[in-house]
């Protein structure tokens, strides 16, 4: 039992493991799931929840994905989503799945969702080394493989991350087998290897992905051919040799040099040299020959009269080969009989019997020549043979050699001189050579500055170039030689630190990417100076054209332009300015504008970069527009974006009339009781206007003379809209009183008002009161317009009410008094001329506030 327990806590824990990862499938294949491409352009819409989940809509993390409260519509962020840097590479042949959590509905539940991110072919195939090299025996046989240990990785997934290879370069000599799905790859050798015909291939391995739009990467593969040793040493067709050589030759002088070769390389090529057996006895005295050298050198000092030949039959032997035989004859010449010599005695500085002369020097002596020998030559002289730049000069028997002309190193640097006999009559044979060969080495001084090829460069190189990458070898020659010839290459010292010139080469390459943004035209000089005492240097100029690539995206001066428009706009108003900036050139900083889809009522000028209205504008209906813009440049291959928000407000203009809600209509009518008190509220007007700020502030008002609102027993309160009893009705306020109320906004320039008829009954009665018809109002119109923006009449004092009861009773009695009069006077006006017929329906139309008192209303 004790054994027992370990496994039965190890069966526990893998059924914890198993129930953990069925439930963890369970959430991922369950939920709402959604599949994405990496790599979107921000904003874009990828999925919505509204068919899943009721709304409202929040997202609880928006690193990616950012979400619609409303819509439940989301969309990707301005950070893209790349795959291989969300899923490690150990995933990435399995789906990469991100969980979402979001708030959603009325009651604010906790749900999950799952984004498939799709991969699609940004990543190219790589290799880990930049070359592959092998090393391969010639006598290998047809068919061997060799194998290769880089093979490619790609971090895309699926198809995009599948390699297939092929082979650049082999003519026919090497083939490619790839087996276990792209983990073994072999060079197969197809055809029979000689090192001697070629000794290095040079092959592509081209690795490309299958992706739709596949990318591909390749690296080179060094075959370099090692030798066997399948030559044997042959002497060259110009075999067998003859050599002749003076019967007084001293010992160790060299007859001649026989040479065999071997195409094989190192031990392999190998070659002994031997004399065969078949060799005189007088030729192995006489000469020996060298086994490592192939030289033929005498053993001994030559004393011979007559003349003799010596055949040398000679063996060049090589590693496991038979011997090649080469044959040599050397003819031996009697000695010379002594006759006329040249004697030299050097002026000029010499060096083994070479005169050394400085060039650029002027005619300058450099030996005395004399001749030396019996009588028989008294008639002869020296002379120079051919046309060389020296001449001799008679001087006491003795001939002086000098130079004629300041010598060139550059156009000649080594004469011989051949001095010849002339006028000889001696009728003796002689065997004598008949001329002296005098040597003159021309020294090298630093009279040439280094000369390039070409004054100036002019390159283009396109920008983000890889750093260190040589752009240009500029190259200098100097005509002078040893020191004084060699060239070395400096830039001028204010030149900036990211180039750098090659000392010797003269490879010129910048040490960091290049930026056209920042400088499109580089001007250096380049100097080249010579190791001369003193140097010489000249210069030439490299004017380096920084070509453009599309490597900066359009960029906005502001991520959220905020723009103010009346409503009253016209279709096609301006709204404002859209500015854009792309620091490329050309087709790469050449930009489009355009508005996100989804706003109609507005368009962008991608020319002018003008943002206009499309239609009329309607504050009351939308009072602010969201939207936004994207812009592309027409960079190749691909065009770069960005992207903007735009808020544009609608401002207020006075285009809305107050709109009176309470009372419903103009037959409205209210019964008020005799008994009310004072100061009561027993209606009220009450308006609202669709418009904001200054032109939705309401004043309420009433249309009447002013002697007829102070009478009144109502006011209406000019902010509420309250109409409130302002004094004690009496019993000649009984009745039907009309109030033309003007409700009035505040805006500018021309306020708008609206009117209204409230119909207040005083009366003891509690039944409701009916209005047939609305009453007319037939006063002054400018009444209407200008009417007081203050109540009928203020609240007050006691004192003043008691006032105005005096006033009132003295009043009627004077009304009293004037009715009288003028009712006499119409009576006989009446009866003097017809009388008039009454227009209209006066009646209908008089509102009495007391009554007897009227106003009027064109309604």
């Amino acid at each position: 039992m004790g054994h027992g327990t370990p496994d039965n806590m190890n069966w526990a824990g893998l059924l914890q493991k198993l129930l953990i990862m069925l439930h963890t499938k369970q959430i991922i294949c369950g939920s709402v799931q959604f599949s994405i491409k990496e790599e979107l352009e921000p904003h874009t819409l990828v999925g919505s929840l509204s068919e899943h989940f009721a709304p409202p809509y929040q997202l609880l993390t928006e690193e990616y994905l950012w979400m619609n409260k409303s819509t439940g519509n989301f969309y990707i962020t301005e950070k893209k989503m790349d795959r291989e840097h969300l899923c490690s590479e150990e995933t990435k042949d399995d789906e990469c799945i991100i969980l979402q959590s979001v708030i959603v509905g009325p009651s604010r539940e906790l749900e999950q969702f799952s984004v498939i991110i799709e991969d699609i072919n940004d990543n190219a195939p790589y290799f880990e080394n930049s070359k592959i090299s092998l090393d391969i025996s010639e006598d290998v046989p047809e068919g061997t493989s060799l194998m290769l240990d880089d093979q490619a990785r790609d971090r895309d997934s699926g198809p995009n991350g599948q390699l297939k290879y092929k082979l650049k370069g082999s003519g026919e000599v090497f083939t490619l087998k790839v087996e276990e799905e792209g983990q073994l790859i072999m060079l197969v050798v197809q055809k029979a290897l000689d090192r001697e015909t070629l000794d290095l291939y040079q092959l592509q391995l081209v690795a490309t992905d299958c992706g739709e739009q596949p990318l591909s990467v390749s690296v080179p593969i060094f075959v370099t051919v090692t030798d066997v040793n399948d030559n044997c040493p042959s002497f060259s067709p110009n075999s067998p040799l003859s050599a002749t050589i003076s019967g007084d030759s001293k010992k160790d002088t060299v007859v001649t040099q026989v040479i065999a070769t071997d195409p094989d390389l190192g031990p392999n090529a190998a070659i002994v040299y031997s004399l065969s057996p078949k060799v005189s006895e007088r030729a192995k005295k006489l000469l020996t020959l060298s086994s490592h050298s192939g030289h033929v050198r005498l053993t001994q000092d030559l004393e011979i009269d007559s003349s003799e030949d010596l055949v040398l039959k000679v063996l060049a032997s090589g590693l496991h080969c038979p011997p090649a035989e080469t044959q040599v004859t050397v003819s031996l010449l009697p000695k010379a009989t002594q006759g006329l010599t040249i004697k030299i005695g050097f002026i000029a500085k010499h060096h083994n019997q070479t005169v050394v002369i400085p060039e650029s020097q002027p005619p300058t002596p450099l030996a005395v020549l004399e001749l030396e020998g019996d009588s028989s030559f008294k008639d002869s002289s020296l002379a120079i043979e051919g046309d060389v730049p020296f001449f001799l000069s008679p001087q006491s028997g003795k001939y002086l050699l000098s130079t004629s002309k300041p010598l060139d190193y550059e156009m000649k640097s080594e004469y011989h001189i051949s001095v010849v006999v002339q006028g000889s009559s001696s009728e003796r044979s002689v065997i004598a050579p008949p001329q002296r060969e005098i040597r003159v080495m021309v020294e090298d001084v630093n009279d040439n500055a280094p000369h390039f090829s070409q004054t100036g460069y002019q390159l283009e190189v396109e920008e983000n170039n890889e750093p260190a990458l040589t752009l240009l070898q500029v190259s200098a020659t100097d005509a002078d030689s040893g020191l004084n010839g060699r060239v070395t290459y400096r830039l001028d010292k204010r030149t900036s630190a990211i180039f750098k010139v090659d000392s010797v080469t003269g490879q010129l390459s910048a040490l960091v990417p290049l930026d056209r943004e920042q400088k499109s035209v580089h001007k250096l000089t380049v100097f080249a100076r010579d190791s001369g005492v003193p140097p010489l240097e000249s210069q030439a100029s490299v004017i380096i054209h920084v070509v453009d690539r599309n490597d900066n995206a359009p960029v906005f001066s502001t991520p959220h332009f905020i723009f103010f428009i009346p409503e009253n706009a016209p279709p096609f108003a301006q709204v404002g300015m859209i500015e854009v900036e792309d620091p490329d050139e050309g087709e790469n900083g050449k930009t489009e504008l355009q508005i996100v889809p989804g706003n109609t009522s507005f368009a962008v000028d991608s020319i002018q970069r003008m943002l206009h209205t499309t239609t009329n504008l309607d504050r009351e209906v939308t009072d602010c527009h969201e939207l936004y813009l994207a812009v592309s440049d027409n960079g190749r291959p691909v065009a770069l974006t960005s992207s903007a928000r735009v808020t544009i407000f609608i401002e207020d203009i006075n285009d809305n009339n107050p709109k009176v809600i309470l009372p419903s209509s103009n037959y409205s009518c209210l019964v008020v009781s005799p008994g009310t008190p004072v100061g009561t509220n027993v209606t009220k007007v009450y308006a609202i206007d669709e418009d904001s700020g200054v032109n939705s502030e309401i004043t309420y008002s009433v249309v009447a003379p002013k002697s007829v609102q102070q009478n009144s027993p109502f006011q209406v309160d000019s902010k509420s809209g309250n109409i409130s009893l302002r004094q004690e009705l009496l019993q000649e306020d009984m009745g039907m009183h009309n109030l033309f109320i003007v409700v009035r906004d505040n805006g500018k320039p021309t306020p708008l008002y609206t009117t209204v008829w409230i119909n207040l009954l005083v009366n003891k009665s509690t039944d409701q009161c009916h209005l047939d018809r609305a009453p007319t109002w037939t006063g002054r119109s400018d009444w209407v317009e200008s009417a007081s923006m203050s109540p009928i009449c203020e609240v007050e004092t006691a004192r003043s009410v008691q006032a105005i009861y005096f006033y009132l009773v003295l009043c009627m009695a004077v009304v009293t008094v004037v009715l009288f009069f003028t009712t006499a006077c119409l009576f006989l006006k009446h009866r003097k001329c017809p009388p008039k017929k009454k227009t209209g329906h006066t009646e209908e139309n008089e509102i009495p506030l007391r009554i007897k008192d009227k106003y009027y209303s064109d309604e």
